[in-house]
């Protein structure tokens, strides 16, 4: 039988694909207030800062390419189960050839009528439009007349897909965690739900919060941490 990965993944994962991350010194949050651009509020105070936001981050993504460590990822799926968890907005690891993907605060790619909150319950998934590396306007609408808006969680807005998420750790035989720093919850505290005795593994150049005795820590950058633990799962 086929053990099974959960791969957890943040920020981190993609910077060396030259996507900023957020809380690192120059990252996003540097630039802009959180509360103005990511925000429910914002949303509701100023759509179209929000939306050009999320345009010029699009614009990014298109340039970006998958580096190793998202290949690396994606090819453990010829020997192992894989469930890659992300917190990360942009579509590297599906680029990068990995299958079971599970976005937790959205995806860049993709936008919702404004008046479908992010509750799973209140939206369907044929509501959410796949609009690529476009823009999208104040007056872009969907076809029940509301604005879209950015398929992201905001800040101030549940996490729809976390239950989901704990299901797919506690099943599985070995957690690796890249690029996260385990501090943003609900996703910081998923390592937690992992089976007694599940070897966990994170990757991060930097000191980390160890706060159990099954983390070892790969203390090196995504590219190079992941081909680490790939050369230790052999």
């Amino acid at each position: 039988m086929r053990k099974r990965i959960a791969v957890l993944t943040g920020a981190g994962v993609s910077a060396e694909s030259g996507l900023q991350t957020f809380r690192d010194n120059g990252g996003l949050w540097d630039k802009y207030d959180p509360m103005e651009v990511a925000s429910a509020e914002a949303w509701e105070r100023n759509p179209g800062l929000v939306l050009e936001f999320y345009n010029v981050r699009r614009a990014q993504l298109k340039d970006s390419m998958p580096n190793e460590a998202h290949k690396l990822i994606a090819a453990l799926e010829e020997d192992f189960t894989l469930d890659v968890i992300t917190q990360n907005v942009d579509n590297l690891h599906e680029r990068a050839g990995s299958t079971h993907v599970l976005h937790l605060h959205g995806e860049l790619t993709k936008v919702r009528p404004e008046n479908r909150c992010n509750e799973s319950d209140r939206f369907s998934e044929a509501e959410v439009i796949d609009v690529a590396y476009d823009r999208i306007e104040l007056g872009d609408l969907a076809p029940n007349g509301a604005q879209y808006r950015p398929h992201i969680v905001f800040f101030g807005e549940a996490v729809p897909k976390i239950e989901r998420a704990i299901e797919l750790v506690e099943k599985a035989d070995v957690i690796l965690i890249v690029g996260t720093s385990l501090q943003v919850y609900p996703a910081a505290g998923l390592y937690r739900y992992a089976a007694p005795g599940t070897p966990i593994y994170i990757v991060d150049p930097a000191d980390v919060p160890l706060f159990d005795s099954r983390i070892r820590h790969i203390r090196k950058v995504a590219t190079e941490g992941v081909k680490d633990f790939v050369d230790l799962l052999k």
